[in-house]
């Protein structure tokens, strides 16, 4: 979360919803869609196997289509491989990346 909290960090500039999100994401302030994405984010990250229908349907509720459900779901996947790569070779982040 360090290297993309950085990007999070450029994007929104709030260091307190930052810091909430890399330790305990449900204590964060978030609207409802960002809520729902989180949870999504959060149990395709640690549970694939357990998504069900009623997390897509959470998504659709706050108005993802289904590419857009689609779009979360590969950038999840994405950030998930390529952390798994980076952990597995032992990659270590650059100074600048550590707070």
């Amino acid at each position: 979360m360090r290297h993309h909290g950085e990007v999070l960090r450029a994007l929104i500039k709030d260091d307190a919803l930052i810091a909430a999100l890399e330790s305990d994401p449900s204590t964060a302030s978030l609207d409802e869609r960002q809520r729902a994405l989180v949870n999504y984010a959060l149990k395709l990250t640690t549970r694939p196997a357990a998504i069900t229908e009623s997390e897509t349907e959470a998504l659709r509720k706050v108005g993802l289509s289904d590419a857009g459900i689609h779009d979360a779901a590969a950038i999840v996947a994405y950030f998930n491989f390529v952390n798994r790569m980076a952990l597995g070779l032992g990659v270590e982040l650059e100074d600048e990346y550590v707070r």
